[in-house]
């Protein structure tokens, strides 16, 4: 770059270990950051992005930065990258596709992990994960980490907190790995926010788990606004996740969330008492219910009775089939699980948490969309909407509400199911 060409950015004492680390003498590949807020996260992970993309030899350098959502990415990290390379001649934007084309060639472009397709077949010389504890940890490991493989990139992941999710998890696996550079910065360390500025931020903030999580870089306390954070914490307290085999005499139940163009979900659950065993999970995307059929069959487990949601019953425009009719006619009898308020199907899972018991190894991604599911944003007006976020962890949720509300509707009109209607094998 030129030397009479500034750009507006000095770098923290944070953004400075960060860009030492990734293009220092260890030119690290792997890099985990968990920082306080207001520690410059966005900042200094966008400048190491044009940094990248500025220095590459390659002529067609390809950087990303990831967002939980499309629109985080578009509101936020969109100005910060116009303003950091407009002293760049001849940068060219284009603003539909959130792209900023350099010089030489290389590119970083701005994307939502609510859309995980739009990153599917990508190659990337650099990826910043944003937030990591808003996004399912099957985007990094399934799609990311693939585009990063041929051509030797580097990720930055990180984030503050929100409860111990896969985020959490990706640190205790890494944090003693020397393949990654670990960073941990809080905010009574750092001397970016004065003590002033952080007695009031407790104040205002009004508790002090969420003070410790969003300031000190604590993963004790859920996600703010989660629905169900605390409820998983504490049955892994309580040793109700861990491994919750398969008993042949207890027929399975499946609860399905059903995707029309998005993710289908299916917890697998049996029943002895008041237990309620979830002992798998499965969640594909775009796939027919064919494919579900198939997968019911090779888990070979004996089913007592599917749930759906009430849009099953819906019939396509082009079939003039139901999708419950569909299912009938591959082996698959559906009940239609009671119609209820999302509130009142949060409410009823709530109520039937401390009953369950989750196999960790076969329904991980499940637990982990638990622990993600959350309220709404507006962060315009910076208060909580009454409904639930819609993003990869509704999916899983969802089926849980389908399953919540019907158990407690064969309980309230004393349907007596211990024993199977039909019991068999798809």
């Amino acid at each position: 770059m030129p030397p009479e060409i500034v750009i507006d950015y000095e770098p923290r004492a944070p953004q400075w270990e960060l860009h030492r680390a990734v293009m220092g003498g260890a030119k690290r590949r792997h890099v985990l950051c968990i920082w306080h807020r207001r520690c410059g996260k966005s900042v200094g992970w966008l400048n190491q992005l044009q940094r990248s993309a500025l220095t590459t030899k390659r002529t067609d350098g390809r950087y990303y930065y990831v967002a939980p959502l499309y629109r985080q990415a578009k509101s936020i990290a969109w100005d910060y990258l116009r303003r950091f390379s407009l002293p760049i001649p001849g940068t060219v934007y284009h603003e539909s596709e959130l792209r900023v084309d350099y010089p030489n060639g290389s590119r970083i472009q701005l994307f939502g992990a609510d859309n995980p397709d739009s990153l599917r077949g990508i190659y990337a010389d650099g990826i910043a994960l944003d937030e990591y504890g808003q996004i399912d940890p099957r985007l990094r490991s399934q799609v990311l980490i693939p585009a990063l493989t041929d051509r030797g990139g580097f990720e930055i992941v990180g984030g503050t907190p929100q409860g111990r999710n896969g985020f959490w998890e990706l640190y205790e696996r890494v944090k003693d790995d020397p393949a990654w550079w670990v960073s941990i910065r809080r905010a009574s360390e750092t001397g970016i926010l004065s003590p002033e500025q952080l007695a009031e931020a407790r104040k205002e903030i009004g508790d002090d788990e969420i003070y410790e999580q969003e300031f000190e870089c604590s993963f004790a306390a859920g996600a703010r606004g989660a629905y169900f954070a605390k409820l998983v914490e504490t049955a892994r307290k309580e040793g109700r996740i861990g491994k919750v085999p398969y008993e042949t005499q207890l027929p399975v139940t499946t609860c399905w969330d059903l995707g029309i163009g998005d993710a289908t979900a299916i917890w697998f659950v049996q029943q002895t008492g008041r237990e309620v065993r979830c002992i798998d999970y499965y969640e594909a995307d775009g796939e027919s219910l064919a494919h579900y059929a198939k997968v019911l069959q090779d888990r070979g487990y004996a089913y007592r009775e599917h749930i759906a949601p009430h849009d099953i019953e819906v019939r396509e425009l082009g079939t003039g089939r139901s999708r419950r009719e569909v299912a009938q006619s591959l082996g698959m009898n559906f009940r239609v699980a009671p119609k209820l308020p999302v509130e009142d199907g949060i409410e009823a899972v709530r109520n039937l948490f401390p009953r369950c018991w989750f196999d960790l190894a076969k329904c991980k991604a499940g637990i982990d969309a638990l622990s993600a599911y959350r309220k709404d944003y507006d962060e315009k007006r910076e208060v909580y909407r009454s409904q639930p976020l819609h993003d990869w962890s509704s999916h899983a949720s969802d089926a849980m509400r389908y399953l919540a509300v019907s158990i407690a509707d064969s309980t309230h009109s004393r349907v007596r199911r211990a024993q199977p209607d039909t019991a068999w094998v798809v």
